[in-house]
């Protein structure tokens, strides 16, 4: 009985009945801040997808800029996976989908960014709760960063906290000097069931070197 009282208390919690309640968010911002959250965020980040389950999330490109030294990272980097957006196209249709890492047990990530010229570009990652900070996110060939996630007055805010390299169960911490700037993607809720996607590759002697503002809808 005790189990099924607290299913039914997650279900509650996530607001849509049947759904497993996922408290991993939760745990690693404090019950506290949680709560203070926008219930549309707290249903967005509770989720547990397991199995087939997947999350959608249907939006618009509002904006992509770069500066000359992003432009030209943001190329470098697709041999492993292209994380970082390729063009600076504006209002462009985008997709989001969210399901199991059943490698890890986390979140895999797929993001979908419409072009004007060529064909969509797609981006993957994984979300692992695991390591120093809690939150891991891995965008391929081994390269990942471990997150530190804060709580906003309308949603979180993920910044990275350093970069690392796994070579089979080695784990290298990259120096300071090789990384690229710090990324920060935020999350503010819209309300009626809209949110914002913001992103920055900040680096601490050129500035802001790539700049990304979306805005989607909950599916």
């Amino acid at each position: 009985m005790g189990a099924s009282l607290r299913q039914e208390v997650g279900n509650r919690a996530d607001g849509r009945e049947g759904q497993a309640y996922d408290a991993r968010f939760r745990r690693l911002i404090g019950r506290e801040a949680w709560e203070l959250l926008p219930v549309a965020v707290q249903n967005r980040f509770s989720k547990r997808l397991s199995g087939s389950a997947v999350a959608l999330y249907r939006g618009c490109v509002i904006e992509t800029r770069f500066t000359a030294l992003g432009w030209l990272l943001a190329q470098a980097l697709r041999p492993i996976g292209a994380p970082l957006p390729l063009a600076a196209d504006r209002d462009v249709p985008a997709v989001v989908s969210v399901s199991e890492d059943r490698a890890s047990g986390g979140q895999t990530w797929t993001r979908i960014y419409g072009r004007h010229r060529r064909f969509p570009q797609v981006i993957h990652s994984a979300k692992r709760f695991a390591g120093s900070t809690g939150l891991e996110e891995y965008v391929g060939r081994g390269i990942g960063m471990a997150l530190r996630v804060e709580a906003m007055a309308d949603g979180l805010r993920f910044i990275s906290d350093h970069y690392f390299l796994m070579l089979g169960h080695w784990r290298l911490r990259l120096p300071r000097w090789t990384e690229p700037g710090v990324t920060i993607v935020e999350h503010h809720d819209r309300g009626g069931g809209e949110f914002a996607f913001d992103l920055e590759l900040r680096h601490r002697m050129f500035g802001v070197l790539v700049g990304q503002h979306a805005v989607f809808h909950d599916v």
